[in-house]
């Protein structure tokens, strides 16, 4: 990109005319622009699926391209640095990766009319051409891998293909990585950057969150090893792999930037799905059944009362928004209790079990739990396992759909809720993640982002840009992609742009920022969805 100065032709005034001055050379970036202080000369980005360009629950071309480090490096051109930022990048735009020509990941999504007839997220359709067997030769210097935690980034093996199937490493590493025992921060400290940029600990927490708080808190842990797929990383294992990962990016004397970890409740995955979804007002068959609803749970709601726990009680409004019913594992189990009272209020014993068991652990939501983004497509839809299980047990299959609607009279379950207490967990190590990436940027004199603050702005009031306010409004806010959690390429420019605003500050340098109206938001497909 070349910024040109227009020029104004004015009317020649009588005895000028002849003193017009002549330009021999094109006015163009070269000299306008500089990197002050810094040098600039070899930038290398580690981090995961952030830092990668990952969106639309995939990692696909176009995408890694408008990646905020490979947008910051257009920049750095424009500024004199001649090195060229190379990517590993995927072999087409449909995102999905293939293990010896079977299909592992899925396609990326994109807007488009599904089979419900309205627009909505579909995977893309097509077949994907990047095999993860066929192997790229480095060094790259966009280091960023999609799922990578904090710990695995100084893994060894964390990119054997081999290891792939069985889950010990990483499909995307796989096919970068310079051997089967490399490590990414190795490979990334390989490259003898100048500069870097490190992004890493979302996902240390953020899979325990997408999961509905599924895993476990490891806090008081220190062996990863151990680890499972959705537990929330121990804040000391946390500071010992991101202290050796800067001491391995700098030990050649580079300089950096490094950013912090956002709230989970800035990113539309946990914000957009209202607690009290069931809409009486525009679900007209929903408000049709809330008379029946209401008198099939009084005897449940009397048992709350007599149990001293009248704040379990399940109703619902016929002429406005009521809570979603969720399992709340913080809760007493009251199943056997509820099960003997509802017996001895004259419920026959097969109901009164089936009543005891289904909602020994319910409340309805409130405004302090977060429903995750999947959740939105199953609501006050008919949950199939619990209706095979009901007739499994005898229930007839008019009284086991009744009894198996999700959200209704089936608790949503724990993957599709983040309560308070899982909450408390997320956020106590966010806070001790991100005391250690700011103490550890002091201690180096490095740039700090403070990520959390700027995607809190936009999810509380937006920023506003050229021609438009970036929000975290899902599909229409421009900031996120499909999936609710990464950026769209509009949203890695504006995180392209904090880095270079900090960067200019810290080094007396003059590098660009984008205009981040230029950059897409979602993509609408014709594609008819799956």
């Amino acid at each position: 990109m070349k910024n040109t100065f227009k020029y104004i032709a004015l009317a020649a005034i009588a005895g000028f005319a002849s003193c017009e001055p002549e330009f021999e050379n094109t006015v163009t970036d070269a000299g306008f622009y500089d990197t002050g202080s810094a040098d600039l000369s070899n930038y290398v980005a580690l981090g995961n699926s952030l830092t990668a360009g990952f969106a639309d629950g995939a990692l696909y071309i176009s995408g890694q391209e408008n990646s905020y480090p490979n947008i910051m490096a257009g920049q750095f051109a424009l500024a004199g640095v001649t090195t060229e930022f190379t990517q590993p990048l995927m072999n087409d735009d449909l995102g999905g990766l293939l293990l010896s020509g079977n299909q592992i990941t899925d396609n990326r999504l994109v807007l488009a009319v599904g089979a419900s007839g309205s627009p909505g997220p579909v995977t893309l359709e097509g077949e994907p051409s990047t095999d993860i067997t066929s192997g790229l030769t480095g060094p790259f210097n966009n280091m960023g891998v999609p799922g990578a935690k904090s710990f695995h980034l100084s893994a060894p093996g964390y990119g054997n293909v081999a290891g792939v199937p069985v889950g010990a490493a990483n499909p995307y590493y796989a096919r970068f990585a310079s051997s089967g025992t490399s490590t990414v921060v190795g490979d990334a400290a390989s490259a003898n950057p100048s500069f870097f940029s490190l992004w890493i600990g979302n996902n240390d927490i953020l899979s325990f969150a997408t999961s509905g708080g599924l895993g476990v808190d490891q806090t008081g842990n220190f062996d990863p090893t151990t680890y499972g797929p959705n537990d929330i990383t121990d804040p000391n294992v946390f500071a010992g792999a991101y202290a050796g990962q800067l001491e391995a990016l700098m030990a050649g004397g580079a300089e950096g930037i490094v950013f912090n970890l956002p709230d989970v409740t800035s990113i539309p995955y946990f914000t957009t799905v209202p607690y009290n979804a069931l809409d009486a007002r525009t679900n007209e068959d929903f408000a049709a059944q809330v008379p029946v609803l209401n008198a099939t749970f009084a005897p449940l709601n009397q048992a709350f009362a007599f149990l001293g726990q009248p704040q379990r009680a399940i109703t619902f409004n016929s002429t406005f928004q009521s809570a979603v019913i969720i399992k709340d594992e913080s809760l007493v189990d009251l199943s056997a209790e509820l099960t003997q009272v509802l017996i001895g209020g004259g419920l026959d014993a097969a109901t009164a079990t089936i009543f005891g068991q289904q909602f020994g652990q319910s409340r309805k939501a409130t405004e302090s739990d977060l429903l995750v983004l999947p959740s939105s497509s199953i609501i006050g839809q008919l949950n199939q396992e619990r209706f095979d299980e009901l007739v499994s047990f005898g229930v007839p299959a008019e009284t086991a759909g009744q009894l198996s609607v999700n959200g209704i009279t089936f608790p949503l379950e724990d993957q599709f809720v983040l309560i308070p207490t899982e909450q408390s967990s997320i956020e106590a190590a966010n806070a001790a993640y991100n005391l250690v990436i700011s103490q550890l940027a002091d201690a180096n004199d490095l740039i700090l982002i403070d990520a959390r603050a700027e995607l809190a702005e936009i999810a509380n009031t937006g920023i506003a840009y050229g021609g438009g306010v970036l929000t975290s409004e899902y599909v229409s806010g421009g900031a996120f992609s499909l999936d609710g959690v990464h950026p769209t390429p509009r949203g890695y420019a504006y995180i392209a742009n904090l880095a270079i605003v900090a960067m200019n500050r810290k080094y007396g340098a003059n590098i660009p920022t984008v205009e981040i109206g230029n950059y897409p938001t979602i993509t609408v497909h014709n594609n008819t969805g799956n």
